[in-house]
């Protein structure tokens, strides 16, 4: 049986402000104010785990702890079947560059990747979530979520974030990042996980 949630503050732990628009759509209705860890002035933890959910659990009990309330984190990412499910839990690191992070250059890195493979077509992808709700006593609770698709060149739309204008959906002829927003919060990974944490934890 998972722990219900009965608070009404709940803490984004990410600064990546696609997720937070993301998380606090699917939050609304259920009438739970939420705050990103920006918002408390915490840092960022280090995610020195090698799986999805060993890296949700690093930022949600760093949140849970850091501020006295429940914290959801959610570690996600791209897992392309010919590059032996790279990037994955680094999705993230990919991006990165002294500026910032870049995706246009780290989907332009995973094409390329792939035509040094002589990756056949279709260049099948999953988008996997994994979402951690923990609370100050470090309970938690994990719920995992998966899109499955395949990978496009070159980019298209820019409704979305990350590596979403070069993933098609299974079932789909546009990207994420053509997608409207509401129609992708509807199927994406996040909210399969997110179905599953509310059934656990909310819809009691």
């Amino acid at each position: 049986m998972t722990r219900a949630f009965t608070g009404d503050r709940l803490v984004i732990a990410s600064h990546n402000k696609g997720k937070l628009r993301e998380i606090a759509a699917l939050v609304e209705p259920f009438g739970v104010t939420c705050s990103s860890a920006s918002e408390f002035g915490l840092e960022e933890p280090d995610e020195t785990e090698d799986t999805f959910a060993g890296n949700a659990r690093i930022k949600a009990h760093f949140a849970a702890k850091a501020t006295g309330l429940p914290a959801l984190s959610d570690d996600s990412g791209i897992m392309v079947d010919a590059l032996d499910g790279a990037p994955g839990v680094y999705t993230a690191d990919w991006a990165e560059t002294p500026d910032g992070r870049d995706f246009p250059m780290a989907m332009r890195k995973t094409w390329d990747l792939l035509d040094e493979r002589g990756a056949a077509e279709p260049r099948t992808a999953s988008f996997n979530c994994t979402l951690c709700l923990a609370w100050p006593d470090g309970h938690d609770e994990i719920f995992e979520g998966r899109v499955s698709g395949r990978l496009t060149w070159p980019m298209r739309g820019d409704q979305g974030f990350g590596y979403d204008p070069i993933f098609i959906p299974d079932g789909f002829d546009i990207t994420f990042g053509e997608m409207d927003p509401k129609q992708k919060h509807e199927m994406s990974h996040r909210a399969v996980a997110f179905a599953k944490l509310v059934e656990g934890c909310f819809d009691r």
